[in-house]
């Protein structure tokens, strides 16, 4: 997966807003307002930081070289994927950005839940 693959894939989830909050080349995902994606894009190689449960991420990071905690981010709770080294495949990258999306949104108040259940 590159990362337009990546850009493209996150911004057909519900909710999901691309945007530059720390600087030009680090581009952040968020699902209503929460971050759950981020990348940057200067990096030599191409990774992405991805929430994780902390169970999942232990279990990753021991299987997959290319999954470590996550570069300046709660390593207990974020993982960085790095996708550019072929061990990670698109379904297996997928899978990841869907566990995030869906952790984050889990996250989300039950106000703006409802608010969102009206809206559709």
């Amino acid at each position: 997966m590159n990362v337009e693959e990546f850009r493209l894939f996150c911004l057909e989830r519900d909710g999901v807003e691309e945007c530059f909050p720390f600087d030009q080349s680090t581009l952040v995902f968020k699902v209503y307002g929460k971050m759950f994606a981020l990348c940057g894009l200067d990096n030599a190689r191409f990774s992405v930081n991805l929430k994780c449960d902390p169970e999942y991420a232990e279990e990753l990071r021991e299987k997959f070289g290319s999954v470590q905690p996550g570069y300046h981010m709660n390593k207990k709770h974020w993982n960085t994927v790095y996708l550019d080294e072929g061990e990670i495949n698109d379904s297996l990258a997928k899978d990841l950005i869907l566990h995030s999306y869906d952790l984050v949104f889990a996250s989300i108040s039950k106000k703006i839940k409802d608010q969102i259940k009206l809206n559709k």
